[in-house]
């Protein structure tokens, strides 16, 4: 039986299958962030942990969620201490750009949906025997995009895949056709400038021009 988490992460990745990146977030953005993210149509939020304050951040983003259909996760995820840190601070879900064994362990142990990165055929298949909930294949726009994504999916039809790295409007639809579970975006969307400035009507249109991109919205 799944864990309430992953419950409650599944439900929002089956509404939207698309996890947006906070990276760099100012400290008291968070209230705007989330009511553009939830007006959008987004369901699935993570902010890194090498973001200055991002234990504070998180904190004041599940906050702002309460109420709402938004999942706040963490991102950049490396070490033991920071999954502490994630975990403690109130993250749903946890992501990382590698695959750390200890990290995946101790996270699926306390009932987290985990998601290490992996970039070639071999470290997706360690990350998923590893039990991650996904396997973020990152920077998948540096080895082909969505045809990378296609020719993955021939030996690994079981393994649920998780895009990051490039994705936009233009192809965020042709990487769930060449078979992506999960989708993810960043700095294309919440550029730190914007975020600075408080231009959140801004990041609000350029995420719903990506989720009505998608086909799901």
């Amino acid at each position: 039986m799944q864990s309430p988490q992953k419950v409650v992460f599944e439900k929002a990745a089956k509404k939207m299958p698309v996890i947006g990146i906070l990276r760099d977030i100012p400290q008291g953005e968070e209230s705007a962030c989330v009511q553009a993210a939830v007006s959008a149509g987004l369901t699935l939020l993570e902010v890194t942990m090498n973001t200055e304050n991002a234990e504070v951040i998180l904190s004041a983003l599940r906050k702002a969620a309460m109420g709402t259909e938004l999942v706040i996760g963490a991102g950049t995820v490396r070490t033991l201490k920071e999954l502490d840190k994630a975990i403690a601070s109130g993250a749903q879900f946890i992501v990382s750009p590698t695959t750390v064994l200890e990290i995946i362990q101790k996270g699926n142990s306390a009932g987290f949906p985990m998601i290490p990165g992996a970039l070639t055929p071999t470290e997706v298949e360690i990350a998923f025997r590893a039990s991650a909930s996904y396997v973020k294949v990152f920077p998948v726009n540096m080895v082909g995009g969505p045809s990378y994504i296609k020719n993955l999916r021939g030996p690994f039809r079981d393994i649920p895949l998780l895009a990051c790295g490039g994705v936009h409007a233009n192809n965020a639809k042709e990487y769930l056709e060449a078979g992506s579970d999960l989708l993810a975006f960043g700095g294309s969307i919440f550029k730190p400038s914007l975020m600075k400035e408080g231009r959140w009507n801004e990041i609000e249109k350029d995420i719903r021009e990506l989720l009505i991109a998608t086909g799901r919205s």
